[in-house]
């Protein structure tokens, strides 16, 4: 077990990584470029989210600054009880121990899934994938720096260059004591992970994501958050796939052609099921199983339904449990989908790509979890804890 380091520690690393990120940019730029030109695969979400430009330096540099002025999520008292026999019992907040964070082509993983598990009081072991070692190797260098500036072993964040079956071997037989596991991936790797893991694992990442339109919505504000959740960024769990449209919405066929006009001004491809393909001339589906896909492409499915109850069941059959928008002016019927949907996040009249720790005021995310255990949704930092009990006693026996 490691031994905690105080909050004064932990922040001191955090705010040092910060400044080196800075100090750093040009060389961490450049050496992200060896990994893109390196890169030879196809997957256009892969390689956005290989990318390290100035925009995700920024990022990489706030979450840390952002990490070192949030409140220690160890050691918050979370109930506190009073025996009739005098014994105090308390209930803390404790760090797991060590978090291993396994995940593909994200270099800014490295710092802020890194940061949040580190400022949590965790010993991090970091697994990234083969497309962006050279840049994950540069961060680590950096996180080396900052912990042996403050006088701490650079244990604390270590990097597993693995290939794929040495991975399988250490999470099959882990050679250290590993507490919990975080895939951050496409499903194959989270299955993989599942698979050979011997510890508990949070499964984040999927989305498949649905909006409905309801027959009372705002067509504007459903043309809105429909393009904006397809569109802003395909390569995230947040991102929009699916569409359900209420054949009760007033002249529906013509918000369908206006709907697939817009997509289309944004080269996302539209399949429909046979009624939306009937009324919009798009290609119809051939496979049911499409719904449960998760695109991470320019590529959308929009489905007809005769009511809010079908709509609900449409969701909760093919969704990935991650988040869920409906579009409609009556708030009624909006509490009545978002109590009934079986998702980590319910919207109305809002897009799903707010489905994110930032955005949700948490200071960042370790992952989007679509478990139901230990928490749901966005992990933040004040997530990323288990838990104790304190029992202070003067000779009690049972």
């Amino acid at each position: 077990m490691n031994t905690l380091l105080s909050i004064e520690k932990r922040n001191a690393v955090l705010s040092r990584m910060a400044e080196l990120l800075e100090q750093e940019r040009a060389n961490l730029k450049s050496i992200n470029q060896q990994d893109l030109s390196n890169y030879s695969g196809d997957d256009l979400a892969m390689e956005k989210r290989l990318l390290v430009d100035d925009a995700k330096v920024d990022a990489m540099i706030l979450s840390m600054q952002q990490l070192a002025s949030q409140e220690d999520p160890v050691g918050v008292e979370r109930f506190h009880f009073v025996h009739d026999n005098g014994l105090k019992i308390t209930n803390k907040t404790a760090a797991f121990g060590t978090i291993m964070i396994i995940y593909e082509s994200r270099p800014d993983v490295t710092v802020e899934a890194g940061g949040i598990a580190f400022k949590s009081g965790n010993k991090i072991l970091l697994k990234g994938g083969k497309e962006s070692l050279l840049s994950n190797l540069k961060i680590v260098s950096l996180w080396h720096q900052a912990l042996d500036e403050n006088n701490i072993s650079k244990d604390w964040v270590e990097y597993l260059n693995y290939n794929r079956a040495e991975t399988q071997a250490f999470l099959e037989n882990p050679t250290q004591r590993v507490d919990l596991i975080v895939p951050r991936g496409g499903e194959q790797l989270i299955a993989f992970t599942k698979k050979h893991a011997t510890c508990p694992v949070i499964v984040s990442g999927r989305g498949n994501n649905f909006v409905y339109v309801n027959q009372e919505a705002d067509l504007k504000k459903a043309l809105d958050i429909i393009i904006n959740g397809k569109t802003t960024n395909i390569g995230v769990c947040n991102a929009l796939d699916k569409v359900l449209i209420d054949t009760k919405l007033p002249n529906w066929e013509s918000f369908a052609k206006q709907l697939v006009t817009e997509l289309q001004k944004y080269k996302v491809e539209v399949l429909g099921d046979t009624a939306f393909a009937n009324a919009t001339q798009v290609s119809a589906i051939t496979n049911e199983e499409i719904w449960y896909e998760e695109f991470l492409n320019y590529k959308i499915v929009i489905g007809i339904v005769n009511s809010d109850e079908e709509a609900i069941a449409k969701i909760n059959k093919y969704c990935g449990g991650h988040s869920a928008s409906i579009i409609t002016q009556n708030d009624a019927v909006a509490q009545g989908f978002m109590e009934q949907v079986d998702c980590a996040a319910v919207y109305q009249n809002a897009s799903t790509r707010f489905t994110d720790g930032g955005q949700f005021g948490l200071g960042g995310e370790l992952a989007i979890s679509t478990d139901k255990l230990h928490q749901r949704g966005p992990i933040g930092l004040q997530h990323l804890v288990t838990n104790k009990w304190y029992i202070y006693g003067e000779g009690q026996i049972r």
